[in-house]
């Protein structure tokens, strides 16, 4: 392609709206475009690399014996009512009514339509195992759009659904479909990490991320050196800690503390560490108000949470409804005399002479000890596990990283085949339940995460299966009839032997097409400069910067075999 026909809008100066590398250099780039909050068009450069990673995914999938269809955006409400989602998912479903004033949404997932799929085509027990997928949108209404394509309203994902007989063969489905997400992230060459996750609104028995390492991931990943343990921050068990000091309970104090209400000022006014400190939040879960009480220096998971009050909204209360059942403004709740549901971490009922919120404004009560002083207290794994914690498995040291979630599979077991009625019949003519698995990818994510773990100062730098184009010839002048012959000369071999190549004929100065290069992360550069008299060009390799001189005539074949390479 001919870089003067094409549309690559790149960016000198980095967008304020970009936080981190890969937002910021798929749009310097010229990869995407932003239409609204979280919603994104990909540009031609753009989408050639998202279906390099789209075909990756068709391929392996197709290898693990999944066949793939598409199923509609467009989605009427009645299936998610039958399994009782369509008011699970809450406001991140886009909802709306017809001209018929009937209810649609557009498809957040689309576990329930392929159960019906299933259900209306699949009668017998010699039909199954089957396994079906889609490369498809999605839409969900995202509180909080961020991070470009990483978390977005409108984004492509690949979601297959596996039906099996009975819970050994949805097993080896599973399998079959880890195998199958390992072999994709391979090929895309991310570093990536499989850890146990919390099922979410899916549903099911049990279900696994797969996790790329990065410092602007949004989840943190807790895992052990020693038995090979790692799960997500949502998942990861924290263990009651082992009391090995008890001290003695002394009475309470309250105090006035009328300019300290957050944790630091706390820690300075009373001269202590967070540790001694309970913090109590205020939430609003569904319709009923509750607290949940961590240690000062903890933060509460609200997953964990969420899921042991099984509620479909859980936000944190207003203060008006923190004024109403404390009697105090933000920042001075505690469990003493408070008279609602209280949710305590298992790491508080091991506490002894805390300091807590006296539930008056301006007043902190000193040495709490929360099963002498309250009544009815819940105790629940309710925290984010830390650095140091034991680990669930072995009881060694956990060490904690920052990951992106790229793919997420899940055991589903008959949640969804039995609500739906979805059954087949056995080898004795008896009706049956079929049994699930769910797995999905964010093919836009995968893109990015592959930007956020290969790149430099520079630019993109493509792993050579998801590069756009694998080649750019660049003439340092055009104008130069020898240097433009040798320029297109390799560039029509390279398409002769169907070589995805750039052809660089701009009127522009070499820094500017040297830059853009860089910039866009085509792996070969072959520079076509004063000893083009001679055959001689510049070949240089983007990943690692290597430089070298070849002839014309050698050119093409040490294209090819660096393409071999990867």
């Amino acid at each position: 392609m001919k870089y003067s026909k094409m549309l690559i809008p790149t960016l000198r100066e980095v967008p304020a709206e970009a936080e981190i590398a890969s937002h910021k250099l798929m749009l310097r780039a010229g990869l995407m475009r932003r239409l609204a909050s979280g919603i994104y068009s990909y540009l031609p450069l753009g989408f050639r690399a998202f279906k390099k990673v789209e075909n990756i995914i068709r391929e392996e999938m197709d290898k693990a014996y999944a066949q793939e269809l598409v199923m509609s955006a467009l989605i009427p409400a009645e299936a998610y009512k039958e399994t009782g989602r369509w008011d699970i998912f809450g406001p991140e479903m886009f909802k709306f009514k017809d001209r018929g004033n009937r209810d649609f949404c557009l498809g957040p997932t689309h576990e329930e339509i392929f159960t019906q799929t299933v259900k209306s085509g699949v009668k017998s027990y010699k039909n199954l195992p089957m396994t079906l997928y889609q490369i498809q949108t999605k839409f969900r209404d995202e509180r909080r759009p961020r991070f470009g394509v990483m978390r977005c309203r409108e984004f492509v994902m690949k979601d297959a659904y596996s039906f099996d007989m009975d819970e050994k063969g949805m097993n080896l489905s599973y399998n079959n479909m880890h195998d199958a997400y390992c072999k994709i992230f391979d090929r895309c060459s991310l570093d990536y990490t499989v850890v146990e996750a919390d099922s979410g609104a899916m549903g099911g028995s049990g279900s696994q991320e797969f996790m790329v390492k990065s410092e602007v991931g949004e989840a943190l990943i807790a895992y052990c050196d020693e038995c090979g343990y790692a799960a997500n921050d949502e998942k990861a068990e924290c263990l009651l800690p082992i009391e090995n000091v008890k001290e003695k309970q002394l009475d309470i104090e309250k105090v006035e503390t009328p300019n300290a209400k957050t944790i630091e000022q706390l820690c300075e006014f009373f001269n202590c560490g967070a540790d001694k400190f309970a913090k109590t939040l205020i939430y609003k879960a569904d319709d009923k108000i509750i607290a949940a009480i961590v240690r000062g220096d903890r933060e509460l998971n609200e997953t964990k949470l969420q899921n042991y009050l099984n509620c479909i909204e859980l936000e944190m209360a207003d203060d008006e409804d923190i004024l109403k059942v404390t009697n105090a403004k933000v920042g001075f709740a505690g469990p003493v005399g408070l008279d609602i549901r209280i949710i305590a971490d298992l790491e508080v009922k091991v506490m002894h002479n805390f300091i807590t919120g006296a539930n008056q404004t301006g007043y902190h009560i000193k040495n709490v000890n929360i099963q002498r002083d309250t009544n009815n207290i819940e105790f629940v794994d309710i925290r984010n596990i830390a650095k140091g914690d034991l680990c669930p498995k072995c009881k060694a040291k956990v060490q904690i990283a920052r990951g992106i979630e790229v793919g997420h599979i899940f055991k589903l077991g008959d949640k969804y085949t039995k609500a739906l009625d979805c059954t087949y019949l056995d080898q004795n003519g008896k009706s049956q339940t079929m049994l699930m698995g769910c797995y999905g990818i964010g093919v836009g994510r995968t893109l990015a995460s592959i930007i956020e773990q290969n790149h430099d100062e520079k630019g993109i730098i493509w792993p050579m299966a998801i590069a756009p184009y694998k080649v750019i010839i660049i003439p340092i002048n055009i104008s130069n009839d020898i240097q433009f012959k040798v320029a297109n000369d390799i560039y029509e071999a390279l398409m002769k032997e169907n070589i995805e190549v750039i052809f660089d004929d701009r009127k522009e100065r070499p820094g500017v097409k040297f830059n853009d290069a860089e910039l866009i992360g085509i792996p070969i550069r072959i520079t076509v400069g004063k000893k083009a008299r001679e055959s001689i060009v510049e070949y240089k390799i983007r990943k690692n910067g290597e430089m070298k001189e070849f002839s014309v005539n050698e050119v093409v074949s040490k294209v090819k075999n660096d393409i071999l390479k990867g």
